[in-house]
């Protein structure tokens, strides 16, 4: 079976401000592809397809809204999830996104999708009780991922997080994204949870070791 990944979120995977994702610029996407973490999962897993389905500014209420659309429609074997970040900007409380969040996952769950939850990135503007917010749901995920099966967490923030202050970026284009390494250092994050859950996957393991999925590179580098 073709090895298909949808990734859903934000900002920080639709790739803004430098690209714009093919839910927001249809069909294609538009924009430097390299400012996206799909691109550098590909670039690192060349037979891996991965979509592209972030949207800039969405909470996760408005993300759970398309998952129908954008998620199960696609049947992928996993679905990178990393939301929460426009919650937390537009003044929600911790328990509005958990709770969507929870939704998602247990949406994916039953249709047999494997989730990889990735913490939200940092940025530079945000107050104290921002941060703390933020902190607070990034602490739910890894939580929930230790009690259920279903669930890889993936500490995207530290990923792309300045050296000296886990709550600043290491670089950003406008104070409020990664720049283009940035979102290379979280497909690096990213891509060995993506990796091991699929080996762990039964749809993965019929296809025997060292047998690549059908042919994917075709359009694989524009998610």
């Amino acid at each position: 079976m073709p090895v298909l990944i949808v990734a859903l979120g934000d900002s920080t995977t639709a790739g803004t401000p430098g690209y714009r994702s093919p839910v927001e610029a249809r069909p294609d996407g538009e924009g430097d592809v390299k400012s996206q973490y799909a691109y550098w999962l590909v670039e690192q897993n060349p037979h891996w397809r991965v979509l592209n389905r972030g949207v800039d500014g969405e909470r996760t209420d408005q993300i759970a809204a398309r998952f129908d659309d954008d998620v199960l429609s696609q049947r992928p074997q996993v679905v990178v999830i990393i939301a929460g970040v426009n919650d937390v900007y537009q003044g929600r409380p911790v328990e509005f996104a958990t709770g969507n969040l929870r939704k998602l996952y247990d949406r994916s769950a039953e249709a047999g999708i494997s989730v990889v939850a990735g913490s939200i990135a940092p940025f530079n503007t945000a107050t104290a009780d921002q941060n703390k917010r933020m902190r607070a749901i990034n602490e739910w995920m890894a939580a929930e991922a230790e009690r259920d099966g279903n669930i890889t967490f993936v500490d995207t923030r530290a990923a792309v997080a300045a050296p000296d202050d886990p709550d600043r970026l290491a670089a950003s284009p406008d104070d409020l994204h990664p720049d283009v390494d940035g979102y290379r250092r979280m497909a690096a994050a990213i891509g060995p949870a993506v990796a091991k859950v699929l080996a762990g996957r039964p749809d993965q393991k019929a296809q025997g070791p060292g047998r690549p999925p059908a042919a994917i590179a075709t359009g694989s580098r524009t998610p």
